[in-house]
């Protein structure tokens, strides 16, 4: 029998364990993210995979804010995070740091993720817009892109189910 586990039986990490904690060598950007609900489940999943960083740029809603918190769950506190006026400011001070940066993209010469061979480099991962994706500009300063591939009739993924599949992929599972 498949007896479902109590909290205090997942041996998760505290708040002060997860800050010292060996971190993935990834950074998620979130190129103006409007919806608060999105912007809080990628600090929960940021927080699931031991992600580096969220760089939260543009009109994306940043902490502390109820409404990501909504879906955070309190992962606001455990993940570290910045915010940028732009998403090429980020860009910017992520290659000053020699971070690969790759957009989430459907985009001509896109890796599908499935191929996309990822290394222990620092690596970016910019997800853009529920509406208009990555900025073009932002697209022209990546090393390359990423796309998740699709085989049905519609032709994108929520941003928050997008940045689980690619943690997933680049976390090798864990």
């Amino acid at each position: 029998m498949n007896q479902k586990l109590k909290n205090e039986e997942l041996n998760r990490l505290s708040v002060e364990a997860f800050k010292t904690a060996k971190k993935q060598a990834i950074v998620l950007v979130l190129d103006n993210v409007r919806s608060l609900n999105n912007v809080g489940s990628a600090f929960r999943t940021a927080d699931a995979f031991l992600i580096e960083e969220i760089l939260l740029c543009g009109v994306t809603g940043t902490p502390p804010n109820k409404e990501i918190e909504k879906t955070a769950l309190g992962a606001t506190h455990t993940v570290k995070w910045s915010y940028f006026k732009t998403t090429m400011e980020a860009v910017t001070h992520l290659k000053e740091l020699n971070y690969k940066l790759y957009a989430v993209e459907q985009a001509e010469n896109s890796i599908p993720l499935n191929k996309f061979q990822h290394s222990d480099e620092n690596t970016a991962l910019v997800f853009g817009n529920e509406v208009y994706g990555v900025e073009q500009e932002v697209i022209d300063q990546c090393h390359g892109v990423i796309e998740i591939p699709q085989a049905g009739t519609k032709h994108s993924l929520n941003i928050s189910v997008s940045i689980g599949i690619v943690l997933w992929e680049l976390a090798g599972g864990i």
